[in-house]
């Protein structure tokens, strides 16, 4: 019998990438503080909000492999997170015209039953035309991606403001690196086909 597969993530992103590997899984909402440590590198965030998103959900599913993941898009150290509005968008894309940004993902997949975790980091190098404020505009009118690090949908028209991606996975960059994920379930037992 497998355990049952949890997605500890209320990321409408991530429920469609994985739900596109036609596996049974549940989701769960982690609610676990984001706030980066003092001194904390951007990557090491990533990668312990992962692990800590896992293991919030893990009481709840003690028979489980619990899939936690956490994207934080850096700069020479400074972390672009979710803008929330449009005024941050709108400056956020000012700040990443025509520099190249990595779009780190952290992968955890946590097996409760044993308590043993699969932690990855998985960078994404996306470049950043130099953008006109009117661009700018223009995009954030027709696909206001305040809810998306780095203020741009790669899976939508924000793929217009680009001028180059490099990385392993293009699920990556939407938030969930399903060819880690394979590798990690196929670790744990599980038949992905």
């Amino acid at each position: 019998m497998m355990p049952t597969l949890v997605l500890a993530s209320t990321s409408p992103y991530r429920r469609e990438l994985l739900a596109r590997l036609g596996l049974p899984f549940v989701v769960a909402n982690p609610q676990t503080d984001e706030s980066p440590f003092p001194g904390e590198s951007p990557e090491a965030l990533a990668l312990r909000l992962s692990a800590a998103k896992a293991r919030a959900v893990a009481d709840t599913y003690p028979d489980a492999l619990i899939i936690g993941s956490d994207q934080v898009a850096t700069v020479d150290g400074k972390i672009y997170g979710k803008p929330g509005d449009h005024q941050r968008a709108v400056a956020q894309l000012r700040e990443l015209s025509g520099k190249t940004v990595n779009f780190f993902t952290g992968l955890c997949l946590y097996n409760s039953r044993s308590g043993r975790s699969q932690v990855r980091g998985v960078p994404t190098l996306v470049s950043f035309r130099q953008l006109a404020d009117q661009e700018i505009e223009n995009y954030l009118r027709r696909e206001p991606a305040y809810n998306c690090a780095g203020s741009a949908k790669s899976e939508g028209l924000g793929i217009a403001l680009l001028s180059s991606l490099q990385g392993d996975d293009p699920n990556a960059l939407v938030g969930l690196p399903l060819i880690a994920l394979c590798d990690m379930l196929r670790e744990e037992g599980m038949a992905i086909l």
